[in-house]
């Protein structure tokens, strides 16, 4: 690599990864506007976020694959190219349905890009440069994440939902020219065969499973759909478990996780990812749709969460050599379950500084404390030769808490409101016409608005209890996620070695 290159093959990976980094971020706000605008449930603003999770999650560890087999640049490209074009769509949908048919072909570009990022930055830079590239990576990424929400919030205030997609084709764009005028191409120096056996049932068992829960909902549960999709989910689940375990080439090596400290991490990240993507999931749902924030403020008001991970990310990298992988490991997901607690204490018109902002930092300092540690502990439970295939397993394991969690959570979320909004309505001064109606759209939850026949004070009158009802259901999400997060720590005490400081690195058991 010419010397000159290393900025711009920095730069490449930088956009390129940004693309799946700020869409993460910027979708959760732009749901109540687009939801507002499709005239969308909360079942079809699940599947806005659970399709992207989806095909993301059971692909990833194949789009890894893809690019040591065909190189590394070409799939790269190919993720972001097909990433944009899904991006294009999403702004062109004209309904909620096409929207959710172009989040999945989103997801399947952002399995194929992401892992390709840090693969062509192992490739392109000399063992000597590479720790300080990743950093920089790391660091540039990290800031995109943070100052995606805002920016996404204030194209959605001032240009619509649809333009909270469409900010990703000039990143892509330069990524693109960047990628193929200065970054070589690489592969594998063994690469894998394919497992489409595998992706395969990761998808359909993966799909089976969260259609079942998110419809159950819509549905209901006696429908023959809900339970055929459940029943076809866990068995094609089974099926992948015994496929991987007599595999050749499987791309999930069951035999990692012979390793109490790999299982440990991957149980503990199931845990707190899944609570932290629940949270965050409706976090912007409360703030724009109850509490009356604009999309902008709504973005700016999870900046203290991403910016206190970034300026405590590496004093907590050194954490695991001054003090082993166990403390911080116990006590990050405990302070993270703080966090996640306080966020169900504002009601209805909280301010921001009291209400969400001392939870948002406790969070963010939780998460802190334990991200940096839990990524060495995944890496070092394994033989080095296996490091990269351990980080992306982790990364999935993460992505699928995520989509499981939503799709799980939701229900009695649902449940919760519906119940609180029959009780309240039962309080209210309206007319039994006003009350079906409103009862009639319940699974709108925030978006339901007042029906139009409805006088002046009917309409105040349902207002009050939407939101009322809607953070009763909050309060349970984020306590669910606290749970969780306290489900993390308690794997991690009994769980992981007591591990020497001092910076020595723990052998690895064999796999």
């Amino acid at each position: 690599m010419g010397a000159n290159k290393g900025p711009f093959i920095l730069a490449a990976t930088i956009l390129g990864s940004s693309l799946a980094f700020i869409d993460g971020t910027v979708v959760n706000v732009a749901l109540p506007a687009l939801q507002a605008d499709l005239g969308a449930t909360v079942t079809d603003v699940q599947w806005v976020v659970e399709a992207y999770a989806l095909l993301f999650s059971a692909l990833l560890l194949v789009g890894g694959s893809l690019g040591d087999r065909f190189g590394r640049r070409r799939i790269y490209a190919l993720g972001i190219a097909l990433f944009t074009a899904a991006s294009a769509l999403c702004g062109l949908a004209p309904g909620v349905h096409h929207l959710i048919a172009a989040r999945a072909l989103q997801g399947v570009g952002a399995a194929m890009l992401v892992p390709g990022s840090l693969a062509l930055i192992a490739a392109s830079f000399p063992e000597s440069e590479r720790g300080r590239a990743i950093g920089t990576w790391s660091g540039f990424s990290a800031m995109t994440a943070a100052l995606g929400p805002a920016l996404g919030g204030w194209l959605i205030d001032h240009m619509g939902w649809r333009w909270a997609f469409f900010l990703n084709l000039p990143l892509a764009a330069a990524a693109l020219v960047l990628l193929f005028t200065h970054v070589p191409e690489s592969r594998g120096g063994a690469a894998k065969r394919l497992d489409p056996a595998g992706a395969a049932l990761a998808t359909v068992g993966l799909g089976g499973v969260v259609y079942g829960l998110i419809e159950s909902s819509r549905l209901g549960w006696r429908s023959p759909a809900v339970w055929i999709a459940l029943a076809l989910g866990i068995v094609s689940l089974g099926l992948f478990v015994l496929v991987e375990a007599r595999g050749k080439s499987p791309m999930l090596p069951l035999s990692l996780f012979r390793s109490r400290a790999f299982t440990a991490a991957n149980l503990m990240t199931f845990a707190l990812y899944g609570g932290l993507s629940m949270a965050l999931f409706a976090l912007p749902l409360d703030l724009i749709q109850v509490q009356g924030y604009g999309a902008t403020a709504a973005g700016a008001a999870l900046l203290p969460f991403i910016l206190v991970m970034v300026v405590l990310s590496r004093w907590a990298g050194g954490l695991i050599d001054r003090h082993g992988a166990r403390p911080p490991l116990v006590i990050g997901p405990m302070v993270a379950g703080a966090g996640f607690a306080l966020l169900a204490v504002p009601g209805v018109a909280a301010a921001y500084w009291t209400g969400f902002f001392p939870a948002l930092a406790v969070l963010g300092v939780g998460m802190a404390i334990t991200v940096a540690p839990l990524t060495t502990t995944v890496m070092n439970a394994v033989e080095s030769a296996h490091a990269g295939l351990a980080s992306g397993i982790n990364n999935a394991v993460s992505r699928t808490a995520g989509l499981l969690a939503i799709a799980v959570l939701t229900l009695p979320m649902i449940a919760i409101f519906s119940a609180r909004l029959d009780a309240e309505l039962a309080r209210a001064h309206v007319t039994p016409a006003v009350a079906r109606a409103v009862r009639a759209d319940a699974t709108k939850m925030g978006a339901l608005e007042p029906p139009a026949g409805a006088s002046a004070q009917e309409k105040a009158e349902v207002e009050r209890a939407v939101r009322t009802s809607f953070v009763a259901g909050f309060r349970f999400v984020t306590l669910a996620s606290a749970g969780l997060a306290l489900l993390a720590a308690a794997t991690a005490f009994p769980l992981l070695p007591r591990d020497r400081p001092g910076g020595q690195k723990p052998r690895p058991e064999r796999v």
